[in-house]
């Protein structure tokens, strides 16, 4: 493998720590929500959260590939970095504003006129992460991945913390110590609200410890650059919100579109639970995003920068692949991630691990839009994604419920892959391997459907065969790539 490629990798391996680890710990409270509350109850967190993307999208409108395009020019980048943070902070500041000068109209829209303090609390905690995000993003773009991974996996940290004591130790001192200091901070009362709390806390804890990225350059607010890199991003805007559809709105339809006998709030819970054993997928992909992204933009000049483009698809497709199998070969041990009453959305979780896995794929093939300053055609396909997931979710959900649902995402962001490919074989031509890659699809889902047909009644018997047909996938990917896979530079 070359050494761009294994910095990549490396790279990748450190973000992974803050993702996984971190990812891990914090999808530790999904067991946790998942027993303490009812799937009803459950969809208030899935639900919100599914807005939380959306307005994530608005108030960072494309400014973290923006200062990754315009700070690949050093001698300006101090002047980038505050020109963006400035501008963050003021819509940041402007859109909380908003929120409690219109809170009760916003909540008894979103149909949580009994509890507008959770809209208030997720507003909060959007603004924050909008403005941390660039301090974030110039960890990254200064390969500080180890800065990035510690200060990520301290706001899981603190995050976990508070919901094990107020989900956990208040209530239990509540019935055993009524008397003690500490419920002095809780009420029994705001049940669920605490997830969002805990959030909340965490991230004004984030930004306190990234005062020191934020105040430790020279200010300078560049009007004319700013318009530059606003021209720069607002399609990735418009490709971000319209790619938030595409992975939440789902979330935001179901309440609306399964009909009441159904309980839409219970199907919601479910099928938000089962979207978490999809994870490992989701981490995966997220993890590399970090790496890959200034990876990219540092590699663009390189005579080789196609081919190395190439190669990380490949490899990103392998790992997909393997992730996949993992999960659905031991789901019999994963499932009880969650609780009993939420295992029979389980038929979903094969549908958007796959989802997810074409959603990285897109990430790779949509690199040439970036690359060449035309990110107008990432809004094209955004949009594209997102009127076709708004049409299927409304033509699916009112028949299969969440089913739908999941497989509405997974066509949407196969049918993405597809036109991204198509477009930049035209205007950033890559030499992927697209028969390699079919190669590796058809093998992984043989073996998934083996690992079906022949299951043997035994539970110890179907992880000794699912755990051979996961070292056949492995040792074919080996014996196939080997000579990339062990090459010395």
């Amino acid at each position: 493998m070359s050494s761009p490629l294994k910095k990549l990798a490396g790279q990748t391996a450190v973000y992974g720590l803050s993702s996984i680890l971190g990812r891990l710990l914090n999808y530790l409270l999904v067991p946790l929500y998942t027993r303490l509350f009812a799937p009803e109850v459950y969809g208030i967190v899935t639900e919100l959260y599914a807005y939380v993307t959306f307005l994530l999208i608005l108030l960072t409108y494309g400014m973290e590939t923006g200062f990754f395009r315009f700070a690949q020019d050093k001698s300006i980048l101090d002047k980038v970095y505050s020109s963006i943070l400035v501008s963050l902070a003021a819509t940041s500041t402007l859109f909380i504003v908003f929120l409690l000068i219109f809170l009760t109209p916003v909540a008894n829209l979103l149909d949580y006129q009994s509890h507008p303090e959770y809209i208030l609390w997720m507003g909060l905690i959007v603004a924050l992460d909008a403005l941390i995000s660039i301090p974030f993003a110039k960890l990254r773009l200064q390969n500080k991945a180890w800065k990035f991974a510690i200060l990520k996996l301290i706001n899981i940290g603190i995050n976990i913390g508070l919901n094990l004591f107020f989900l956990l130790l208040c209530p239990k001192l509540a019935v055993s110590n009524p008397d003690s200091a500490l419920l002095a901070i809780y009420s029994p009362t705001v049940g669920v609200g605490y997830v969002f709390i805990a959030n909340l806390i965490a991230n004004i804890l984030t930004l306190l410890m990234l005062l020191p990225e934020i105040l430790n350059i020279k200010f300078s607010f560049d009007k004319a650059l700013l318009k530059k890199i606003l021209i720069y991003a607002m399609p990735l805007l418009i490709a971000g919100f319209a790619g938030m559809i595409n992975e939440t709105l789902d979330r935001v339809l179901l309440k609306h579109l399964v009909p009441d006998s159904l309980n839409p709030m219970e199907q919601l819970g479910i099928y938000g639970a089962n979207y978490k054993l999809a994870i490992l997928m989701t981490l995966f992909i997220q993890m590399f995003r970090y790496a890959a992204e200034p990876f990219f933009f540092n590699n663009k000049n390189e005579s080789n920068a196609r081919e190395l483009y190439a190669k990380a698809t490949k490899y990103f497709i392998i790992c997909g692949l393997m992730i996949f199998l993992g999960v659905m070969f031991y789901i019999d041990f994963i499932k009880y991630f969650i609780d009993v009453d939420y295992h029979e959305g389980l038929k979903v979780v094969p549908v958007l691990l796959l989802a997810n896995l074409f959603l990285g794929i897109f990430f790779n093939f949509s690199i040439w839009y970036k690359l060449n300053d035309m990110t107008k055609y990432g809004a094209y396909l955004a949009i594209f994604g997102a009127i076709l997931t708004v049409v299927l979710n409304l033509v699916l959900v009112p028949i299969y419920g969440y089913v739908g649902s999941a497989w509405a995402t997974l066509i949407c962001y196969l049918a993405m892959c597809l036109l991204s490919f198509y477009w930049g074989q035209k205007f950033y031509k890559v030499p992927y391997n697209i028969i390699n890659a079919v190669f590796y699809f058809i093998l992984a889902m043989a073996l998934y459907f083996a690992s079906i047909y022949l299951r043997p009644d035994s539970q110890i018997w179907v992880y000794v065969l699912n755990s051979g047909l996961l070292l056949v996938f492995v040792g074919l990917v080996i014996i196939k790539e080997r000579k990339q896979l062990f090459a010395k530079s």
